[in-house]
């Protein structure tokens, strides 16, 4: 019998697998760590959410407030009864149903573009898409406002990556006249998911196809929002399909549902396929995922109205909260201090209202903010109850 190891397997007083007295060693460094982010107020504890709960939930990206939206659900339960409830495995053994590619087809048929593939969340279709387009020897140029997805996608690529100010591109244009590598790529957000502010993505389009580079556009906060019928940035600036451009978006926001997808040429869908590790080794996204996406996405095509509404409603509460009217459907108000952007947080949800708090690293050191998302469903009597809720959280922390 090991040291350290009782009759019945359990550990002992004795040192045993990095351990003295049942204390770890090796991990004791995270009491400190969790001091200093406590003490810089970077802690973080999730909200739980209960399903009886009377709140108004302006933290989430449920734009359209599809989520909960009765044929979503349907579509869900009715693909959970048909196909289980999950994939079973990866998408190259058995994980691919004919829902999944049903789906693929009208997203790019929707979304103008030849093909499409879905994974079993954004983060992954970004990190899949980058790693499968640009490697060891390859230039990527990102800027400051793109997603950690984004981020993590360019670092695991172990391309050289060369990082602009956001929405700067002429500096993309610098960046890839300089460059003596074969092959590049462009990556950025199409609406910034910190203020919602839109990317010049006609302009790094422009920067692209003049040096024989390739853009690579996350529309994840602009589907449901921008462009026809909530088509996205690109669909608005007449670019969908276009050559060299790589759309990927997500299911999980205006779709009210769970998943990201890449879309593009049918070639580079064959070329996800086979190299695109977060699609090869993950296990395919769930059935019910799929028949929600599906669901909002007919939801959506049947009334191309919904972005309106929503754009309506966020100039309402932008107006209403004294903010500055933003191009999409986020709006940022900064408070400063982290401390305190945590405090203005939990006054609003101790009044019934959710909304979202971003702190560094999120966003710069002395920007913490709340981070309200507005919905379609929502009237106009909610909107302004929640200006006032927000207004007099503000107050109370000493914002405004």
């Amino acid at each position: 019998m090991p040291s350290g190891v009782g009759t019945d397997g359990r550990v002992d007083d004795g040192e045993v697998g990095g351990q003295v007295g049942g204390t770890d060693v090796g991990l004791a460094w995270l009491a400190g760590a969790a001091r200093d982010r406590l003490e810089a107020g970077l802690h973080r504890e999730p909200h739980v959410r209960q399903a009886d709960a009377d709140e108004i939930n302006l933290g989430s990206n449920d734009y359209l407030g599809l989520s909960t939206h009765p044929a979503v659900v349907a579509g869900a339960q009715s693909a959970a009864q048909q196909w289980g409830g999950g994939a079973t495995a990866s998408r190259l053994v058995v994980g691919t149903t004919s829902a999944h590619t049903d789906l693929e087809d009208e997203l790019a048929a929707f979304l103008g573009f030849p093909a499409a593939l879905a994974f079993s969340s954004g983060y992954l279709a970004n990190v899949g898409a980058i790693t499968a387009l640009a490697q060891r020897g390859d230039l990527i140029v990102s800027d400051t406002g793109t997603h950690a997805s984004l981020i993590d996608g360019c670092r695991l690529s172990r391309a050289r990556v060369v990082v602009v100010d956001r929405g700067d591109h002429e500096a993309v244009r610098s960046a890839l006249a300089q460059r003596t590598e074969r092959r590049a790529l462009v990556v950025t957000d199409s609406v910034y998911s910190i203020d919602g502010e839109p990317a010049p993505v006609a302009d790094l389009y422009a920067a692209a196809r003049a040096h024989g580079a390739v853009l690579l556009v996350d529309e994840a906060h602009a589907l449901g929002v921008r462009g026809p019928g909530g088509r996205g940035l690109l669909a608005e600036h007449g670019l969908s399909g276009a050559p060299d451009l790589v759309m990927t978006t997500v299911l999980s926001k205006s779709l009210g549902s769970q998943g990201g997808v890449v879309l593009g040429s049918g070639l580079l869908r064959s070329h996800l396929i086979d190299c695109a590790r977060p699609f090869i080794f993950d296990t395919g996204l769930n059935p019910a995922a799929v028949g929600a996406a599906r669901a909002a996405l007919d939801v959506l095509r049947s009334d191309p109205g919904l972005p309106e509404r929503l754009r309506d409603n966020t100039r309402h509460l932008a107006r209403a909260c004294g903010a500055d009217e933003p191009a999409a459907a986020v709006i940022s108000i900064i408070v400063g201090d982290p401390q305190r952007a945590v405090a203005a947080a939990a006054a609003c949800r101790a009044r019934g209202v959710l909304v979202g708090c971003f702190r560094p690293p999120s966003v710069p050191p002395g920007t913490s903010r709340l981070r309200i998302t507005v919905r379609a469903d929502l009237d106009v009597a909610t909107l302004d109850h929640v200006a006032g809720v927000v207004d007099a959280a503000l107050r109370e922390v000493g914002s405004r």
